[in-house]
């Protein structure tokens, strides 16, 4: 075999094809001239693929298992488009024009429907569809270069609603050619046609042309998410001829121009394809001046493109060909995630993924394709040898992969393994002596999975030699260790590989199988890498505790060798030593220094408490069972707090100090403090303790109280460095603690000095604000914010110590001090400029504001939703809710007027927040109640048409749908506060009709009964208790004035005669006359309801003779028409 190329530069990335797709395709028949695929579209969960006979083929991507056909007889499928963000729907077009939006009903297990047919392009080529998951809608493109949408109304937005209610089809522009490519994105809908790209604002329908000069062919563009360009708004990139790209910021505006023609002249990388071996070619070509037919967003920082020669994936922001490879006869491409699925113009469909050329080759590896992975190892040497942290392809890997080949047949190959092993082993010296510790005392091989299977060699007891160099020992344990607990595979397993699990054994004196690795058990028992960290933890432990034995027998020959204490008592015996032998510790202390064991290790204790809690949690039976939990949380967090206390304690050598502390309880001194105390009670405590006495102490007094701070002081950095895995379940458990409210009550002294601003808190309050406190530097700051908001909402002092505490971490931010001048314009900015949108300290900078500028600030604020959202601004002013009601009333009417209930109904959670907000609303800023009712609780005339400060607000919130019972609720808060409008609103959504009558009979205003809106009695019944209720209202003192002055200045008074007009126009003059008669009020009416009455019977007439005639007019046509 000849030796493997390499690549002169160093490419971290590689396009790897690990399986294929055409065994799928066939079984679905699509391989044949007949029936092929046709267009292909791919979301989380599906890979659709549309084919010439008009049938949609959806299969699952989790196993590759065919599950759904919708058959389309409107012709072949030309276009496909799944919903991202909802994989229940996708929509296809077909060669007629034709768009079909399916609702596949997987949640509810039912059948999939068609839910919208659009014509709206019917005859036309469709060439582009595009979905807004957010509303439901989907855009749509064609050949001569109109741009249409189609609003969804699905089963999941209402009861039914889809069965009744269908949108038109609204037509967004029409361009001057053909549309290419649209792309969607936060309100914004991106067309690129042949001719120039536009950028259309949906909402506010505004329209913009992007760059002046115009282009001839088929060229893409795309959005770039702000996450992903670093900014906090997206990017456009369009493409532009000759190998270039436009950058262009979100208002349309041209930014930069980027040229990729030189940067392609580098020769194509392989594919590492099962296909064929890796083939390079190391001759440079000529720079290629290309056209991008479509532009694709891909993983984070990429974008993807590809013509008929191949894939093209860049780094625009760097300007930077990640890589291009030769991909022949692609008609188009679908992407999800670092996953490419390419449709090429026969038919056929590839798999390709986007992975680094480490974990190209571990994939390799776990599958047992040594030849492959051994040529992409040579072939990508320099990318293997420049990485330096080779966390997934150790050197180990590379000799086992070695020893797997051919020797005959792959010597070529053999050798340069052999020197890409030799040139990276100089960059980690510990590989070798690791290497050579396995090869000494250890046999091991390598499972297909990648999973390590070690045999130990040695047996009984070691020799002095052993003892003597098991610290080396243990080191090369711990490097194996990280090894086997390297990231496990992110893809998924292969399409044909078999689904049988590699078991894991350990090969000590009594053999022990555990469980299959493959099988994934969200409840199963601890691994076997939880029981080798253990092993070797107490190898660690051992080796630690022995070198200390030693430092002390060559210091003090006259101690004894005492038995080795067992796990659960060596933090005990190391305070009793501490305690007994403090000269000999004084005199020793340089001496000790260099044996004292590395950090990790002073978290021993910790480490194994926090996995033996997080191994609890995993426990359905402690999981959900609220009592346990907070047994578990409460050993865990005695371990933490005796941890941190040690760790403050560390540098301390005086016994007496320490003891003095456990018997008086006081909280523990600043280091400034520490060699007063020192000095001061050394003498104290040695001539009144003894060592026996205290050693007693130290066991059974308790340690809370060591690690206590000093009041109004926050804990909000680490006080010692903590490894990285260990802080992530540090901060997981403690968040959890704050969740669950599970504080120690030990945690607070009585005895201490109390904190003056937390005295009006309960016990259990203050004892969270400690906790805040102590805890602050490992809490997960998001989620003890929302904590916090729910459990303490109404316990102002734990919000303000938490807003405290963010003060204290911001501090240090040059920003933070930077926002201390300046007028409110000139700090927001600043805060907009220098602060990320999802920090949680951004409520802290808020906080400040809040401070200085008062409401004016908060209506500011409504720029940072939903990074500081409306629950964060209740907190912030829980002392005058005028200002959160308008900060409210802003952020609501910031929205469109048509999306503004949407909004507001997305804002109430919990449910119970409408009921404060409204309650709050109809609080401030409203008229005096002796306005608008009497003292019979009823309605003052015209007091319906008093101005509220929140009346939109409060519609809204009264509008938005809500179960029986908050609607009761809301209705009386309205009737009692006497905002009439919502009342009468809430009163004909309960059907309280009659209540609704006897109020409008005492607002006095025809106009309620007007108009399309208004409240017509619609049976003789209704009619009746009208009339009684006006008869009534006759026998009582009319009211001296009315709203506007006088009676004559206000709107139509409700009288007999106004309401018999308004009668007869509803039933007819004949039966209105009746009804008057039986209440007995036909006395009371005028000439002019006489005259009406004569005018309606007149136009009655005349309509029944118009309909007559046209009756007549119709009967004679269908006549003639059989004739």
């Amino acid at each position: 075999m000849t030796s493997v190329p390499v690549i002169a530069e160093s490419y971290s990335h590689v396009l790897a094809e690990f399986e294929s797709l055409d065994p799928l395709l066939s079984a679905l028949r699509l391989d044949s001239s007949r029936l092929r695929c046709t267009s292909i579209a791919v979301s989380r969960k599906w890979l659709a693929l549309g084919s010439s006979g008009g049938g949609l083929h959806l299969i699952q991507r989790e196993g590759w298992k065919h599950r759904l056909l919708l058959s389309h007889k409107e012709g072949a499928i030309s276009q496909v488009a799944c919903c991202l963000h909802d994989d229940d729907y996708v929509a296809v077009a077909t060669s007629q024009g034709l768009v079909v939006v399916w609702e596949l009903n997987q949640e509810r297990r039912g059948k999939p429907e068609r839910i919208y047919v659009s014509s709206e392009h019917k005859g036309r080529k469709v060439t582009a569809l595009c979905w807004d998951t957010a509303l439901l809608r989907v855009f749509i493109g064609d050949h001569v270069g109109k741009v249409s949408a189609i609003k969804l109304n699905t089963s999941k937005q209402g009861k039914g609603a889809a069965s009744f209610v269908i949108f038109p089809v609204q037509t967004i522009t029409t361009v001057d050619s053909s549309v290419v490519q649209l792309d969607y994105l936060d309100g914004r809908l991106l067309i690129s046609s042949l001719t120039r790209s536009f950028l259309c604002d949906t909402e506010r329908e505004k329209f913009w042309k992007i760059g002046n000069k115009e282009r001839d062919g088929e060229f893409g563009a795309c959005f770039f998410p702000g996450r992903c360009s670093g900014s906090q708004q997206p990017l456009i990139y369009c493409a532009r001829p000759g190998s270039r790209m436009w950058e262009v910021n979100f208002d349309g505006e041209v930014i930069s121009t980027h040229q990729f023609k030189k940067l392609l002249s580098l020769p194509p990388l392989p594919v590492i394809s099962l296909r064929s071996e890796p083939q390079y070619d190391h001759t440079l070509g000529s720079s290629q001046s290309l056209s991008f037919p479509r532009l694709l967003h891909l993983s984070e920082h990429c974008v993807l493109t590809w013509t008929e020669r191949g894939i093209y994936i860049f780094v625009p922001q760097n300007v930077q060909v990640l890589l291009w490879s030769e991909v022949r006869d692609i008609q188009d491409v679908a992407v999800c995630k670092n996953e490419l699925f390419c449709l090429h113009l026969n038919g056929r469909v590839s798999h390709l993924s986007l992975l680094s050329v480490e974990r190209c080759v571990e994939r390799l590896l776990r599958r047992g394709l040594w030849n492959l992975a051994a040529r992409t190892c040579c072939l990508f040497q320099n990318s293997i040898i420049a990485s330096r942290t080779r966390k997934s392809l150790t050197i180990d890997k590379l000799e086992h992969l070695k020893s797997q080949l051919d020797l005959a047949s792959c010597s070529d190959l053999i050798s340069q393994l052999e020197e890409l092993i030799l040139r990276i082993e100089p960059l980690d010296s510990a590989c070798s002596s690791r290497r050579s510790s396995i090869s000494s005392h250890e046999s091991f091989s390598i499972l297909d999975s990648g999973i390590y299977r070690v045999i130990s060699s040695r047996r009984g007891s070691q020799s002095d030699e052993d003892s003597c160099s098991l610290h080396s020992q243990t080191l090369s344990e711990d490097e194996r260790l990280k090894e086997f607990t390297s990231p496990q595979e992110e893809e998924r397993p292969d399409l044909y590989s078999g689904s049988q699990g590699h078991e894991v054994m350990f090969d000590t004196d009594k053999n022990e199988t555990f469980l299959p690795f493959g099988i994934p058990l969200s409840f199963r028992s601890p691994s076997p890498l939880v029981s080798l960290q253990a092993v070797k933890e107490s190898v660690s432990t051992f080796v630690r505790k022995t070198t200390e034995k030693i430092g002390t027998l060559h210091t003090s020959p006259d101690l004894k060798v005492r038995p080795e204490p067992r796990a659960e008592e060596q933090s005990c015996e190391e305070d009793v030593s501490s305690v007994s032998c403090p000269k000999e510790e004084d005199t020793e202390k340089e001496k000790e220094i260099p044996s004292q064991p590395p950090e990790e290790d002073m978290f021993h204790e910790l480490k194994a408490a926090t996995a033996a809690a997080m191994t609890q949690l995993q426990d359905p039976l402690v999981l959900f069972e609220p009592r346990s939990l907070g047994v578990v949380l409460q050993e865990w967090l005695s371990k933490l707090e005796n941890t941190f206390a040690t760790k403050d304690f560390s540098g301390v050598a005086d016994a007496g100090n320490s003891s003095m502390t456990l018997n008086q309880d006081v909280p523990l001194p600043t280091e400034s403090e520490k060699g007063v105390l020192d000095e001061d009670n050394a003498e104290e405590q040695g001539d009144s303790l003894g060592h026996e006495e205290t050693a007693a102490q130290v066991e059974c007094e308790p340690v809370h109280h060591l690690q206590e701070p000093q009041d109004g002081l926050f804990q909000v950095h680490t006080p010692c460095s903590i490894p990285h895995t260990l802080q992530k379940d540090l901060a997981e458990l403690t968040t959890l603690c704050l969740e669950l409210n599970v504080l120690n009550s030990k945690l607070r002294s009585p005895g201490g000095p109390e904190d003056h601003n937390l005295w009006q808190c309960s016990p259990e309050h203050s004892l969270a604000c400690h906790f805040l406190k102590k805890y602050f530097f490992l809490l997960d700051l998001k989620r003890a914010k929302e904590s916090i908001k729910l459990s303490y909402a109404s316990t102002p002092c734990v919000w303000d110590t938490f807003i405290t505490g963010l003060k204290e971490m911001a501090s240090s931010n040059p920003t933070y001090v930077g926002m201390e001048e300046g007028d409110l314009p000139t700090r927001l900015k600043l805060l907009d400029d220098s602060v990320p949108c999802d920090s949680p300290l951004l409520v802290a900078y808020a906080s400040r504001l809040y401070e200085k500028f008062g409401e004016s600030a908060l209506r500011s604020l409504i720029r940072f939703y939903p990074s500081i959202l409306p629950s964060d601004i209740m907190q912030l002013c829980h002392h005058s809710p005028t200002q959160f009601l308008a900060y409210l009333d802003s952020l609501v009417k910031s929205r469109p007027e048509d999306q503004r209930s949407f909004f507001l109904e997305s804002l109430l959670q919990p449910e119970s927040l409408r009921l404060d907000w409204l309650l709050l609303a109809l609080s401030h800023n409203a008229p005096p109640s002796t306005s608008t009712m009497d003292d019979e609780g009823y309605p003052r005339p015209h007091s319906h048409l008093f101005s509220w400060g929140y009346s939109q607000l409060i519609l809204l919130l009264i509008k938005l749908p809500a179960d029986f019972a908050t609607k009761e609720k809301m209705t009386d808060i309205c009737r009692t506060c006497g905002f009439w409008p919502g009342y009468l609103t809430l009163c004909l959504e309960l059907e309280r009709r009659r209540e609704a009558f006897i109020n409008i009979v005492h607002l006095n205003d025809m106009s309620l009964m007007e108009g399309d809106n208004g409240w017509i009695p619609e049976t003789v019944e209704e009619w009746k208790l009208l009339l009684h209720l006006i008869q009534n209202k006759g026998t009582r003192p009319a009211p001296e004035e009315s709203l506007h002055g006088s009676l004559s200045d206000g709107p139509s008074p409700i009288t007999v005669e106004n309401v018999a007009l308004l009668l007869a126009k509803a039933v007819g003059p004949d039966r209105a006359w009746a009804l008057l008669q039986e209440c007995g009020l036909a006395l009371e009416l005028s000439e002019k309801f006489t005259r009406t009455c004569d005018i309606l019977r007149i136009a009655e007439k005349r309509q029944r003779a118009l309909i007559q005639s046209m009756l007549e007019k119709c009967d004679r046509f269908l006549w003639s028409q059989q004739a």
